[in-house]
């Protein structure tokens, strides 16, 4: 399998391709943090993808635009590799920061830029299904990368998200309660006075659901039987409505065995 990785990697960088390696590769490069993964993870830029997915196939690899608003697959009969160029909620598109930002490291013994800690933590923090939720991976980023992460980047990267961010920066207080001064008072302060402003002024009149935006499936009641609006369906997200439908009928066969 690994050598199938490697084929892929030699693929792109001998055509001239940028890409990013992350997924658990890019976590231990951070963290030290081992696990086995069943898959690959490359980044790319959404107007790369095309030409990425061109060069596998030209290499004999199986690919496919599995869906249209955020990732392909490359296979062959060792394995696949994701071909990632936003974030399943369409809300952390693959920019130019992505790459300007990358670490630089060994994957297979190859030479690899890795996606960056903060674009790491800003697209996992919207990972919180019932069969996956990926706070673990941000604490021990924040844990092991607290003096070099870049705050005041990491703050804008969430913009009007930034309760999901101060969520899992409350949560690290708790489970590291010896390490919570880690994050800058800034930061934290700077959160507290945006939710004290929230809390003087009166909540929007639109019933809206942004649940859709951390879990595809635990909102769903919310948006098709008590009538709240998906923030999918508005600038909050790229997602178009065939994206949020075909994202949404993909539930079932990604929880087959």
């Amino acid at each position: 399998m690994h050598d199938f990785y490697r084929r892929v990697m030699e693929s792109l960088s001998d055509a001239g391709l940028p890409f990013l390696v992350g997924g658990g590769f890019a976590l231990s490069h951070y963290t030290s943090v081992q696990r086995d993964t069943k898959d690959f993870d490359i980044f790319v830029r959404p107007a790369e993808y095309a030409p990425v997915m061109k060069v596998l196939a030209r290499a004999g690899f199986d690919t496919e635009l599995t869906f249209p608003h955020w990732l392909g697959k490359a296979s062959c009969q060792h394995g696949y590799v994701d071909v990632i160029f936003n974030s399943g909620n369409g809300v952390a598109p693959v920019d130019d920061d992505w790459f300007r930002h990358a670490a630089h490291g060994k994957v297979f013994g190859l030479d690899a830029s890795l996606c960056p800690v903060e674009e790491t933590i800003w697209s996992k923090a919207f990972i919180m299904e019932r069969e996956r939720y990926d706070a673990a991976d941000i604490m021990h980023l924040i844990l092991a990368r607290a003096e070099n992460i870049n705050w005041a980047r990491l703050v804008a990267r969430f913009g009007p998200h930034w309760r999901v961010l101060f969520s899992h920066l409350c949560l690290f207080g708790f489970i590291y309660p010896s390490e919570r001064n880690s994050i800058p008072d800034w930061v934290m302060t700077g959160f507290m006075d945006r939710l004290g402003q929230e809390m003087r002024t009166p909540p929007p009149a639109e019933k809206t659901c942004q649940g859709t935006l951390l879990s595809r499936e635990q909102y769903l009641p919310d948006i098709q039987r008590w009538g709240l609006t998906d923030v999918r369906h508005t600038n909050a997200s790229s997602m178009t409505p065939d994206d949020v439908v075909q994202w949404t009928k993909a539930i079932d066969d990604n929880k087959k065995p």
